[in-house]
């Protein structure tokens, strides 16, 4: 019998169309041990055909690696240390993160950036471990998978002190933001990730407007799972844990607040990560 921790991500699938990457899944947390297969396998079920998965910190860097190996040209990694983790940002684990960030699964830099909502970091700290991540992707010239939270002024200020960071590109993950930062980030070149946060009544509903405003050659999609579960997923889980599966409940969203075809919003999301993330093409 197949080992199911080992069986190929999507294998033995139906296809489903259209196709969606999830560009930010947090595969690695533990409330997705006891069922991790059974979840990639709703995923592909669901149209998901290709996936992100983030490193948050070393730990977690190298476990997003070990995921990708196990599903090759299906799950990819990014590798760095969120703002939360910014005080673990040693120069040996800078040093072994880069070393990471060169292997062929890794496909961007982070999740890095800054977080003033919670400060479980200090700010200085997290500003210091931010700009060595930017050096970080300026060396190996993969694009950044970018955190900010109430914290855009020195983010925005940070990037633009390093510029060669984003020869590569960088995605604001999981934008939850004004109009003016979508702007500012649209105009530093920034790509765009939304996540089930536009399905939020209470705190997303600015998103179905700003939605409209993200070029389509920008905008990618996101679960952001465990967190974040679309507000209005009907049934809801009992576990309250989003995943993948979820991911065309967001696409169908998003592709109402835009006025476009949940098919049209799949095929541009997905080559637009393809592109950006240099995925190979699967479908």
């Amino acid at each position: 019998m197949t080992n199911p921790n080992t069986r190929p991500f999507g294998a033995g699938a139906t296809a489903v169309s259209p196709a969606l990457i999830d560009i930010g899944i947090n595969l690695t947390h533990d409330s997705y041990d006891s069922d991790r297969p059974a979840v990639l396998e709703r995923a592909a079920a669901a149209g998901v055909v290709q996936m992100v998965v983030t490193g948050a910190s070393g730990e977690g860097s190298h476990k997003a690696v070990e995921l990708a190996r196990l599903h090759p040209t299906r799950l990819f990694a990014t590798a760095g240390v969120h703002p939360h983790h910014a005080t673990e940002l040693t120069s040996e684990l800078a040093d072994d993160l880069e070393q990471l960030a060169r292997q062929p699964e890794v496909v961007a830099v982070g999740e890095c950036g800054l977080d003033y909502f919670r400060d479980y970091s200090p700010r200085d700290v997290q500003r210091e471990a931010f700009a060595r991540q930017l050096e970080t992707a300026a060396r190996v010239g993969k694009p950044l998978f970018l955190h900010q939270r109430d914290a855009h002024a020195d983010f925005l200020a940070i990037l633009k002190e390093h510029p060669r960071a984003l020869d590569a590109g960088g995605v604001a993950h999981c934008f939850t933001g004004t109009a003016a930062e979508l702007r500012a980030y649209l105009e530093l070149g920034l790509f765009i990730g939304i996540t089930g946060w536009i399905c939020d009544e209470r705190r997303g509903r600015h998103l179905l407007e700003l939605a409209r405003e993200i070029p389509a050659e920008r905008l990618m999609l996101e679960t952001d799972g465990p967190y974040l579960l679309p507000r209005d997923l009907e049934p809801r889980p009992t576990s309250r844990r989003n995943e993948p599966a979820y991911l065309p409940h967001i696409a169908a969203t998003v592709a109402r607040a835009r006025g476009e075809s949940v098919e049209s919003l799949a095929q541009a999301t997905t080559a637009t990560a393809r592109r950006f993330f240099r995925l190979p093409d699967i479908t």
